[in-house]
């Protein structure tokens, strides 16, 4: 597949203008801050200020055949799917090439999947990708696939792949690639405040901080609204047919608030009112996890184009 990069206008998305002026300020890509070594999740420094306005890039692709008509998902497709984002992500002409970037022979890999009731990753899905994570010369028994054990059985891995649906959330805003790290802690309670503004400092602990190789962001059937803290209405879900891949979980996380947004809008006539999704820019300007200006992540759009939104 071919693929066309897309950047947003920033009034497209910056609403709250004290978090838009401290991103402006302090944010940093995880691309730029490697080449001034200040990389958090693939180098394991610390993110420094910068004056420098870094980029990201996303790679979004669509197959409406990933979902069949009885509304399951399926997970072969779902993963060439990842196989054709990864090769554009990284410039690599074969997946095995594109994965064997991300994961080497003497890694601890492992896979912090999602395992809520309504809307969980397919295990099919983590079953293909974790075959994948194997044929990089990594026995495959031994990459643990899990969620909610994340803080025991991942807590010694030194390379993780973070996969997950995104989803309207009652604390956050928005359940992303950011929030699913939550389960590295041992009171995931403590991150709930200031509609989880903080959740980036989780990335910065020594657990987890610099192990993540891999972001992606299912939006195959995604969930555009709901309100309380255990609410899942499927009158709220469409089949949208679309997975984000990044090694950026900021830039990613923001893409998928600003599709939901939009659903909200198509659907609705106007932007419902949700949980503010403040987390993704705090998780810039405050830990220096990646981007969160729609105006500095380069989108590359491939496959089924009707109904896209992000456009």
């Amino acid at each position: 597949m071919t693929g066309d990069t897309h950047k947003f206008s920033r009034r497209e998305f910056l609403k709250d203008s004290t978090l838009a002026a401290a991103g402006m300020a302090f944010g940093s890509s995880l691309v730029g801050m490697e080449a001034r070594g200040e990389v958090n999740q693939t180098g394991g420094k610390e993110a420094a200020p910068s004056a420098v306005k870094t980029r990201s890039k996303v790679v979004l692709i669509r197959d409406k055949s990933v979902v069949t008509a009885a509304g399951g998902v399926d997970a072969a497709v779902a993963a060439r799917m990842i196989d054709e984002a990864l090769c554009e992500l990284l410039g690599s002409k074969k997946p095995e090439d594109a994965w064997r970037q991300l994961f080497a022979p003497d890694d601890l890999a492992g896979i912090k999947t999602n395992v809520y009731s309504y809307l969980p990753t397919p295990p099919e899905l983590n079953e293909q990708l974790k075959k994948r994570i194997a044929a990089c010369a990594l026995p495959e028994a031994s990459v643990p696939v899990t969620d909610r054990e994340a803080h025991t059985l991942l807590a010694g891995r030194t390379a993780i792949l973070n996969v997950r649906p995104v989803r309207t959330h009652h604390w956050s805003g928005i359940g992303g690639c950011i929030k699913n790290h939550i389960m590295f802690v041992t009171n995931p309670a403590d991150y709930h405040g200031d509609s989880c503004a903080d959740l980036g400092a989780i990335w910065n602990l020594p657990i987890l901080k610099g192990k993540t190789r891999l972001n992606v962001l299912l939006a195959l059937n995604p969930l555009f609204y709901g309100r309380g803290p255990h609410n899942f209405d499927p009158r709220y879900q469409w089949n949208y047919c679309g997975i984000f891949v990044s090694r950026d979980p900021v830039a990613v996380d923001a893409l998928g608030a600003e599709l939901l947004r939009l659903k909200r809008i198509d659907h609705f006539g106007e932007d419902k009112v949700v949980t503010p999704t403040k987390h993704i820019q705090v998780a810039e300007a405050r830990h220096g996890l990646g981007v969160s200006d729609l105006a500095r992540i380069d989108l590359v759009r491939m496959g089924w184009k009707d109904g896209i939104l992000l456009s």
